[in-house]
């Protein structure tokens, strides 16, 4: 069963972000037509991650800068439940097809703008990147050693923790409110925002009582020992025993039973000492000793993994988080699965990526465009 069986989508992001989020809605059962500009010297080679991120998408290329392009889009709106778009704010309304005009034309489309700082505000027309929302959300200020460069994170959390995934749960708040009263609305979603709210622990706390968190001061960020220690040979392994229960056990897996009393002291000479001696302790062994050795404790430590480790892991292999997804050429391909398990619902994975604009005249002849249109406008570079 697919969960959004029937919901249309018509999707004008791009990047990371967007895409992200409607491969999610794809996922989940919707039908997305992704629509993009056509690419100069593009030879159809479709990388690892467009494969990805089209999953079970169609495709369209055109130009939409030019009327006739732009027209055939308002007549897909008539059909299209939600758009999404990803530009500047601004370009949407200059092309013509801004929410007021797609509106008109679908009372009840739910419309979608995902930007870096979103449409209001002095930053509304400013260029960012993950690093800068995450810089201006505050979370990077605090992330870190003390005295050392904040750290890089390894993945987009701004654009996919943040932005990805709340244009999800507002494209659905939305559509469920359609589906009650029949009424379409706009969605204006800034990545920036979505990183600021991410602050949830220290950031409530300084709202309440203004004190701003700072590398090293708390629990989470390295006030305690709270995080990862080097082995003997050069690998990592990560510490989250927090509770007592779980540094009792701790202690009992470096050997040092005695260090309890010291594991719980909130003193910061104490905490700094414990820290110093369960590195070493973590030292004495290699990475798979301490696999091994806490495999068998309950303790939260837990090995940090490469990626393909981690895609070789029993309990993500037994949650099937790395599926085979049928591709272009015949042969299937391995991409990570749909997070999103329910009783009644398995994700339905049609196909990898396509190249792009592979379905650009199904699409238009789909809308009574004749063969010779098309082809006109093929010749003329509009679409591909």
């Amino acid at each position: 069963m697919t969960l959004l069986k029937g919901l249309k989508i018509l999707d004008f992001s791009a990047l990371l972000p967007g895409p992200y989020a409607t491969m999610i809605l794809s996922d989940l059962g919707a039908d997305v037509l992704r629509v993009e500009a056509p690419k100069k010297n593009d030879e159809g080679i479709v990388t690892p991650l467009d494969s990805f991120l089209n999953r079970s998408k169609k495709t369209i290329a055109l130009n939409l800068k030019v009327p006739e392009t732009v027209e055939a889009v308002k007549r897909l709106v008539q059909e299209y439940d939600i758009v999404l778009e990803q530009f500047r704010p601004g370009v949407m309304e200059r092309l013509g097809l801004g929410y007021e005009v797609l509106n008109e034309i679908n009372p009840k489309l739910i419309y979608c703008s995902l930007t870096g700082f979103g449409q209001t505000g002095p930053y509304r027309d400013r260029p960012g990147h993950d690093n800068n929302y995450l810089a201006m959300s505050g979370i990077v200020s605090y992330s870190g050693a003390k005295g050392q460069v904040p750290p890089l994170i390894g993945t987009q959390v701004a654009d996919i923790a943040g932005g990805s995934m709340n244009t999800v749960i507002s494209i659905l708040a939305a559509y469920i409110h359609r589906e009650r009263t029949g009424e379409g609305q706009y969605i204006d979603i800034s990545m920036t925002d979505c990183a600021f709210a991410l602050n949830a622990i220290f950031g409530s706390e300084y709202l309440v009582n203004g004190v701003n968190p700072e590398p090293e001061s708390n629990f989470l960020n390295g006030g305690n020992f709270y995080g990862h220690y080097e082995t003997k040979d050069g690998r990592y392994i990560s510490v989250g025993s927090l509770e007592p229960q779980f540094r009792k056990l701790l202690c009992e897996g470096i050997g040092r039973s005695d260090l309890f009393e010291l594991s719980m002291s909130q003193k910061a000479e104490d905490v700094k000492n414990f820290k110093e001696v369960l590195q070493s302790a973590i030292l004495t062994k290699t990475f798979e000793e301490w696999n091994q050795v806490f495999g068998e404790l309950e303790a939260c430590v837990e090995p940090v993994l490469t990626v393909g480790e981690a895609a070789e892991h029993p309990q993500l292999q037994e949650r099937k988080m790395v599926v085979e997804v049928a591709g272009q050429n015949g042969k299937t391909v391995k991409q990570i699965a749909c997070p999103i398990k329910t009783s009644i619902f398995t994700p339905e994975y049609k196909h990898t990526g396509s190249a792009q604009g592979q379905d650009t005249t199904e699409i238009f002849k789909g809308l009574d465009i004749s063969e010779d249109t098309i082809a006109e406008w093929r010749n003329r570079g509009i679409i591909k």
